[in-house]
């Protein structure tokens, strides 16, 4: 198919070679340029990020330490301390796009995959937004009933800090999307520090468990098997925080791409940096959780619904201490909220502008003068608020929706993985890399990348509690919304989508 033309490099200043001599946060540098004009793709929005501002983006997208604390009552119930640690360790090693699915995959399968990858991101990065702002605004929520016992919230209550949280990030990502940069790079120092007070804190002040506590005991509700109730526990609880680092490669940052500067030599050292340093301190702030918990079914019981802060009320013996070290927590959370906000409009934005959506042109569409999607950024907000009216009735619901994100996400993940292993194995020419692994060691980490997350993928979809505690309410229904949007999408594409999509690897030129 010949190549649309739509999208056109438009260079300022250009120089004889067609390029701008000297970068700017308009035009990027000379690598970008080319980048740009390799994809045939205009560049619509200033590349305002640079490396230490990028560090900080994929830090807090991930809040991998801040993620632990938040989900660590999943983990405890199912699988128990040392259940949690070992699964920690495990994810952080398995975790050591469409777009690339387009041009890795075999030829004839590459239109469908891609786009089948691009729907898999848009649902799993639009949920993920509503998730965001469900633990910041329930985390305000928590500390309001430590302070205020007596008082009643409701699941209302819930889903207007739920809306208000999703403002918050809009309004960073529109009004103030220059300054961006500059507020991810003081969140990382946040993150960073607050991590040592709240770490130390713990270890000063808490009566700690014996090693035989913390490393050999084993919790299963039921499941009859400790292995699975470990896997259950301890895979979703490590990879919802940890999952931001991949997604950091294969969808979210691989479009904040074009807002940085030098992206592809800077951005795979980011993403493995960040993986890293984000990786240790969750498994090291979950070591001292599991030294310093306590007991454990009476903090699993607490009335805030969040373990970590009747912890901090527990080992402080302060209100003030508890609501200083939680208010870390929230401001950390809410700065990743406003992060995803950032990456999965982008991510809206990318695969609209190759026409994989309803009303593409409309969301894919850049105001003149704002440089940034709006339009992307509103379809993100109303998508996540709307998800956020579904706790009012159910929260069960509300949870079902929102825990797509794993599953659509690893599933995106290893299709992307599988079309690089078809490549290798069968000695096709790679696509040129400034991060190259080479054949062989790429070949064994792809291998075992896919078989890490073909296992996330099944355990996503497990219920959260076996029987006689499972009921129709506490079931994890992701698996049929899953199934729904997936027969949805499919549906849209070979009704209209396959005759106004043609994938991205259609636009790429090939260079001289």
């Amino acid at each position: 198919m010949q190549a649309p033309e739509k999208n056109v490099i438009v260079s300022q200043a250009p120089t004889q070679d067609g390029y701008v001599s000297t970068h700017s946060p308009k035009t990027g540098t000379l690598a970008d340029q080319k980048g740009m004009e390799r994809m045939n793709k205009k560049q619509e929005t200033r590349r305002d990020f640079k490396n230490v501002t990028m560090l900080a983006f994929s830090m807090i997208l991930m809040c991998s330490w801040e993620g632990v604390l938040s989900t660590s009552a999943i983990a405890f119930g199912n699988g128990g301390r040392a259940g949690a640690l070992y699964t920690n360790l495990a994810v952080w090693l398995g975790f050591i796009a469409y777009h690339w699915v387009s041009e890795l995959a075999p030829k004839r399968l590459q239109k469908l995959l891609s786009y089948i990858v691009g729907w898999l991101g848009v649902l799993g990065w639009q949920t993920g937004i509503a998730f965001s702002g469900y633990l910041t605004g329930t985390q305000i929520q928590g500390l309001l009933v430590l302070n205020y016992p007596g008082f009643v919230f409701d699941r209302w209550h819930g889903t207007l800090l739920i809306i208000a949280m999703l403002s918050f990030a809009v309004f960073f990502n529109t009004v103030l999307a220059h300054r961006l940069p500059l507020v991810e790079g003081l969140i990382l120092f946040i993150h960073v520090f607050g991590f040592i007070g709240i770490f130390a804190t713990l270890l000063a002040l808490s009566p700690k468990a014996s090693h035989e506590a913390v490393w050999n005991t084993f919790y299963d509700p039921g499941w009859n098997n400790t292995g699975l109730s470990t896997l259950i526990g301890g895979l979703v609880a490590a990879t919802a925080p940890l999952l931001g680092a991949d997604a950091a490669g294969k969808s979210t940052h691989t479009h904040m791409a074009e807002e940085l500067q030098d992206a592809a030599y800077s951005l795979p050292r980011v993403m493995t940096l960040a993986t890293f340093a984000n990786g240790l301190m969750a498994f090291v702030m979950l070591i001292a959780i599991c030294y310093c918990i306590g007991d454990i079914d009476a903090v699993l019981s607490t009335p805030t619904g969040y373990p970590f802060i009747q912890i901090f009320c527990n080992t402080t013996g302060s209100l003030a201490a508890t609501n200083a070290m939680t208010a870390f927590i929230i401001i950390l959370s809410a700065s990743s909220c406003i992060t995803i906000m950032a990456g999965s409009s982008r991510q809206l934005f990318a695969f609209a502008r190759d026409d994989g959506l309803p009303f593409s042109k409309w969301v894919a569409h850049v105001r003149p003068g704002l440089d940034v999607p709006v339009n992307a950024i509103l379809v993100s907000f109303t998508f996540a608020a709307c998800i956020s009216l579904v706790n009012i009735g159910s929260t069960a619901a509300f949870n079902s929706i929102t825990s797509l994100g794993t599953g659509t996400l690893t599933i995106s993940y290893i299709i992307c993985l599988s079309c690089m292993i078809w490549l290798r194995i069968n000695s096709k020419a790679l696509l040129p890399s400034r991060f190259d692994l080479g054949r062989s060691f790429g070949l064994a980490l792809n291998v075992t990348a896919v078989g890490f997350l073909v296992l996330v993928f099944v355990i996503a979809f497990f219920p959260p509690v076996p029987d006689p505690l499972l009921t129709v309410v506490s079931m994890n229904w992701s698996i049929l919304i899953f199934g729904v949007v997936v027969l949805f999408s499919m549906s849209y594409y070979f009704l209209w989508g396959r005759k106004v999509y043609v994938g991205p690897v259609e636009y790429v030129r090939v260079l001289g």
